[in-house]
């Protein structure tokens, strides 16, 4: 078991469990070549949260390449709450999701 994770990614949830759904289940290197090729913006920082799980997993002695990818859990890191101003004097709020990504190779 080797896990890693990255805290805060200012990008929402949705959008970045649509990413590893893609490479649940898969081999790390297989796992690796798929988000290379994927034109989505979560790609780059879900490829890297797995890179540092599979070193993880070098320290402590496996063969990274045997490893396969056994969950990634993308849960919600809090949000940014702005307001942007509309007309008659009101405010209309904006929310900047943020995302928590959790990775755990077996």
């Amino acid at each position: 078991m080797a896990n890693a994770s990255l805290k805060s990614h200012n990008q929402s949830p949705r959008k970045v469990r649509l990413v590893t759904d893609l490479v649940k289940g898969k081999k790390v290197p297989a796992a690796l070549v798929a988000l290379e090729f994927l034109p989505r913006r979560a790609a780059d920082p879900v490829a890297k949260v797995i890179k540092s799980a599979a070193a993880n997993a070098k320290v402590q002695g496996k063969n990274p390449d045997d490893l396969t990818v056994k969950s990634i859990i993308v849960e919600s890191a809090g949000m940014m709450k702005k307001y942007r101003p509309r007309a008659f004097g009101r405010a209309a709020p904006i929310r900047r999701r943020k995302s928590r990504i959790l990775v755990t190779l077996a």
